[in-house]
């Protein structure tokens, strides 16, 4: 069966390199700045000779199979700006990537077309997007666990894994890790950690599972997202997480077997507390993180459900 040629965004870096692992030729779109958005084949990612940095200049000129959006203004603009009358008559696929923002319940998703495929990257997206007459399939995310890596917990500290946390507020949880910090000892690392008290800055993607190895365990503060993949790949590595019982971290983490979850915050510090005392329990429920995050989200199913997905809305 031969390999397909998608034409896609640089939207969100990981998700793009697990994406690409993919048997098929993905295009990806760049500007001479590479502003967000439109980086191409571009930064720290170890990109297979399958990801094509192709120039919105020539994006026209080009032959596709599938367009695969990942992002608003890509589906509502750029596909008028960038590509032919006929290009736009190509199947498409959008990736909607997080929980609808304006209403948790009652948001109409953007994309309201029967020939568009629209993707949810988990269970708790689909249920709470309205998506109307577009069909949907959820594909659950999928991480390359690294090889050379595995845990060893022995800083006594927990690990906070997020982007920008200084400028998403309440949402991703700024608020809840400055009161956790002020009782159990946190590292931040990610864009714009710096900004933050306790901020390191940020890790390579490259570099992060070693990196994130040695904390003991890892606190996912965040409110109302879409399951950030910080969290599988900290799982894949064998490191427990506390977290709150909210969007999909609630099915991924079980009590007392892979990590914490709870929406009481203090209950989530005495167990950090705990972990910390007792290292031994940090390393049994990273065992148990790390056999779920293999059995759901290994890199072959996920790419299998994408291969078989590609397939369908183009008709091969």
């Amino acid at each position: 069966m031969r390999r397909l040629k998608i034409l896609t965004w640089h939207t969100h870096g990981s998700y793009l390199y697990y994406l690409t692992q993919a048997p098929h030729d993905f295009y990806v779109l760049s500007k001479p700045d590479r502003p967000p958005g439109y980086g191409g084949r571009c930064g720290h990612m170890p990109w297979g000779d399958n990801v094509i940095d192709l120039p919105v200049s020539e994006a026209k000129d080009a032959q596709f199979d599938c367009i695969l959006f990942q992002d608003d203004p890509q589906y509502m603009e750029d596909q008028y700006l960038y590509l032919s009358e006929a290009q736009r008559r190509l199947p498409k696929i959008y990736i909607e990537h997080d929980t609808p923002r304006e209403h948790p319940t009652d948001m109409r998703h953007p994309v309201d077309d029967p020939s568009v495929l629209l993707v949810h990257v988990t269970p708790f997206n689909a249920l709470m997007w309205d998506s109307g007459r577009t069909p949907v399939r959820i594909i659950d995310h999928g991480v390359v666990a690294p090889k050379d890596v595995r845990y060893s917990g022995e800083l006594e500290r927990g690990l906070v894994v997020v982007n920008h946390l200084a400028r998403r507020g309440r949402r991703l949880g700024g608020d809840v890790y400055l009161r956790v910090r002020e009782q159990v000892p946190l590292d931040l690392v990610g864009m714009g950690a710096e900004e933050v008290a306790g901020g390191i800055g940020e890790v390579l993607h490259a570099q992060l599972p070693a990196f994130s190895s040695r904390y003991r365990f890892l606190f996912n503060p965040i409110r109302y997202t879409s399951l950030g993949l910080a969290v599988i790949e900290a799982m894949m590595v064998g490191i427990p997480v506390v977290g709150l019982a909210t969007t999909e971290m609630a099915t991924v983490i079980q009590n007392g077997v892979s990590g914490y979850v709870d929406t009481d915050i203090p209950k989530l510090m005495a167990r950090m507390q705990e972990l910390l005392a007792d290292p031994e329990q940090a390393r049994v429920l990273g065992e148990g993180a790390r056999r779920y995050a293999l059995e759901r989200f290994n890199i072959e199913r996920f790419v299998d459900d994408w291969d078989k997905t590609l397939r369908f809305v183009t008709g091969l």
